[in-house]
This record gives structure tokens, sequence and C-alpha cells, in this order.
């Protein structure tokens, strides 16, 4: 084992809860119920989903002004995210890592900027040997392309890294580049099946760095 790489939204900061939070306030002020499995499975993909405002018009019963409610909802968003603090169990993976002397990396959904702000604004920009953002290749995940470009940014092959993420389309992205998995569900994801993932922990603060190297080795 050479590497160990992590998401970040929904993982290192929970960025999903706000999201998921700003869509139930509009979805409120409509006097619209939500579902939250169905809702989970729609944002984990993407933060502004056509869908989600058809189901807002649908039961409410009205046309809405998407433009309007994107730019507020947005914001309240941004609000939200900036009140979060790290997670719980990151800075315990982060000491780990580097006690055993592996390389730590980030593969995400988001930007770059999203990413590097943030962990500058955490204390964290500096723990990361290698960053792969969205925005940085070809293919976001599900594809492996992030995980491919931190694969070879840190050296490392396949078969030497583990990775943790939040989702089942992370989860997707590392197993196709050939990567031991762990899931890690949040408030948000816990409402999803990850039947991709090699083991699932209930929280980072759960994880021992060297039983899940001898997991991987025996999977």
């Amino acid at each position: 084992m050479k590497a160990v790489i992590l998401d970040f939204d929904g993982l290192i900061l929970d960025t999903e809860t706000p999201l998921f939070t700003s869509w139930k306030e509009v979805c409120e002020g409509y006097g619209v119920s939500m579902d939250p499995a169905w809702w989970a499975n729609l944002l984990t993909a993407q933060a502004e989903p056509p869908e989600a405002y058809a189901y807002i018009e649908e039961r409410a019963s009205v046309r809405i002004d998407r433009e309007q409610i994107r730019r507020t909802r947005a914001a309240r968003e941004l609000h939200l995210i900036a009140a979060q603090t790290v997670m719980p169990g990151v800075a315990g993976v982060i000491s780990q890592t580097k006690a055993l002397s592996l390389r730590l990396g980030i593969a995400s959904n988001s930007e770059r900027t999203w990413v590097t702000e943030h962990l500058e604004r955490l204390g964290l920009l500096g723990e990361f040997d290698a960053i792969r953002c969205r925005d940085q290749v070809a293919r976001p995940k599900p594809w492996p392309d992030s995980y491919l470009a931190v694969l070879e940014a840190l050296g490392a092959a396949p078969g030497e890294a583990m990775a943790f993420e939040d989702s089942p389309v992370g989860v997707s992205a590392a197993k196709a580049a050939g990567v031991f998995c762990v899931a890690v569900p949040n408030a948000v994801t816990k409402q999803l099946t990850f039947p991709l993932a090699d083991i699932i922990l209930p929280s980072l603060a759960e994880v021992s760095i060297t039983r899940l190297i001898d997991a991987s080795r025996r999977s």
C-alpha cells in the first residue's frame, strides 16, 4: 500500500447536508414533502437537477420561477456550507496515513478552486500530496478518470491504494479505476445502497488504516 485517496464533498466537508437542506426549504415553501431516498440519489449526482424543479411543479401544481429559485437556493446553500467544519475522523485518517508514510490524495467531482479554497479555510491544504478534480480530467465520476489521474500523480498503481467515498457514484469511480474502496455514507447518502463498496463504515472516526490494509490484501 502506497496511497490513500479521499473524496472531498460529503467526506472531508459536509457540503451535502447544506445542499439537501436548501432544497428541502424550497420544497417546504411550496408545501411539498420530500422523499429522502429519491432526493439523496438525485442530489449526489448534481446540485441543480432539472428533475428537482419538475418534482416541485408537479406536486405543487404551479409553475415556478426556476432562475429565481436557483439563485436564492444556491445562496442559502453557500451560507450553510460556510458554517461547516471538517467532518469527524478526517484528522485521524490524515494522521494515520502520515504515520504509515503513505501518500495522501483527493479525487473530487467538484472543481479544483472549490476544493482548494475550502481545504485552505479548514487548514488542510498542505496535508495532501495530489488533488485531481472534475475540471482537470476528461470525464467526472462515475468514470475513473479522477482516480487514474491522482494515482499517477501519487506514483501508485490501483492495487497500491485505497479510497474513501461517501456516495455510490464515487464508489463506482474508484472501483472502475481498480482501487479498493471504503464507503462512508453521510447523513444524506446513508439513504442509498453501496453494492460495489469493499467495506462500509459509519464514520471516518471508525477507520483503522492498518486494518483496512489487511482487508484489502485479503480481497
